[in-house]
């Protein structure tokens, strides 16, 4: 079998990849007392008394949602809440496995922006976090800000933070490679939807000053068609030299270009159009915006993919266990761009400069120090810890 049979099998094998497990016995009259009535009763009148003390004496402190309306499911589109949860499963066991945080996944029957918003805000008491995952742009920016103004728990959309988040990481470690600084650098990010937004926001916090979006009709401009209200937001601290044109225009003279967008887009003439020692971050899955040797050819000199069988992966795995591990044990009621940045650079330490070259600029996914480093890092930008 290849890789998408044996998939398939083993999905229909496991009826699910997640299932409830109790920590408590129940193998008496008295421990029957104690985890349900009438012994439950004392926890629930101290809560009752006190809202907080949910996190002493429930699943909440590490426990959280993972909640999609299907409409963006990875490279499938908008599949719908039904065919999107084996990809909420499947992240929930990501949560667990390398950062020890039980997820629930939920995929809701609406794609209705208020009906989101009222229904994660009426479960919102029994998660430490929320995790939202597989929402198209830009319905997803709107979810996210609103949510994290009514509730007073983290709120993450990890197809824009925890791919911000890695991405940085990676143009840290890349940059020192090719030996250029970030104030120099001129960037071209093609892909205007969450992602792709959500990088060029983390960059230019993190002190990139020359970044150019662009998305399926190149360059991203005042009077470019059918902009969103995000889009248009971007405009006003991005294309600094007012470039107009196509996608390879907009390479010509470039040091970085990050794809998160469709696969073969960029041909090996765009890849020579760009600056000596170029950085290429082409995340399109399964198939990326130039394959690695094709760019190589071209006179890349750090080309990193999101797929497991070239170096360089860029995985969120290596984020968002840690950024939740670290909000959940510190009680954050956010995650602030100030843990974004501190975690990209906690992920872009564990290289050490050593070992820093073309073909390793980020760690690997099962490096066992990478949960625990974001989470410290998170922890730091957590007020009162």
């Amino acid at each position: 079998m290849n890789i998408n049979e044996k998939a398939l099998y083993m999905h229909e094998k496991w009826k699910g990849k997640l299932e409830v497990n109790s920590k408590c016995e129940v193998n008496s009259r008295e421990d029957l007392a104690i985890a349900y009535t009438p012994g439950v009763a004392e926890p629930c009148k101290v809560i009752a008394k006190d809202k907080s003390a949910a996190y002493q004496y429930t699943i909440k402190s590490n426990t959280i949602a993972v909640v999609s309306d299907g409409s963006a499911v990875l490279g499938l589109g908008n599949i719908g809440p039904y065919a999107a949860m084996p990809v909420m499963e499947g992240k929930a066991v990501l949560f667990k496995e390398f950062g020890g945080i039980n997820a629930v996944p939920i995929c809701l029957d609406t794609q209705d922006t208020e009906e989101i918003i009222k229904t994660v805000v009426n479960i919102a008491p029994a998660f430490g976090g929320i995790n939202l995952e597989d929402i198209s742009a830009p319905r997803c920016f709107e979810i996210e800000e609103r949510l994290t103004e009514l509730l007073d728990i983290p709120i993450f959309h990890d197809d824009q933070h925890g791919t911000a988040i890695v991405v940085l990481a990676g143009a840290i470690n890349a940059l020192k490679v090719v030996n250029k600084t970030k104030e120099a650098c001129k960037v071209v990010v093609n892909g205007a939807g969450s992602a792709g937004i959500a990088i060029t926001r983390l960059l230019l916090s993190y002190g990139f000053t020359d970044i150019t979006l662009c998305d399926i009709d190149g360059i991203l401009k005042e009077d470019s068609k059918n902009l969103n209200w995000m889009q248009k937001q971007m405009l006003i601290n991005t294309n600094p030299d007012k470039r107009q044109g196509s996608l390879a225009d907009a390479l010509k003279g470039a040091d970085m270009f990050i794809g998160v967008s469709a696969p073969g887009i960029l041909t090996k003439e765009m890849v020579a159009s760009m600056n000596k020692d170029s950085i290429l971050f082409a995340m399109a899955n399964p198939i990326p915006e130039i394959m690695p040797d094709l760019a190589k050819e071209a006179g890349a000199r750090v080309v990193a993919t999101g797929r497991s069988d070239f170096p360089n992966q860029v995985n969120n795995v290596v984020a968002f266990p840690g950024i939740f591990k670290g909000a959940l044990k510190g009680r954050a009621s956010r995650i602030t761009n100030e843990m974004k940045l501190a975690a990209a650079v906690a992920i872009a330490g564990l290289v050490e400069d050593k070992d820093l070259c073309e073909d390793n600029i980020m760690p690997q996914p099962f490096d066992p120090r990478v949960s625990d480093v974001v989470s410290n890092a998170v922890l730091k930008y957590i007020p009162n810890k």
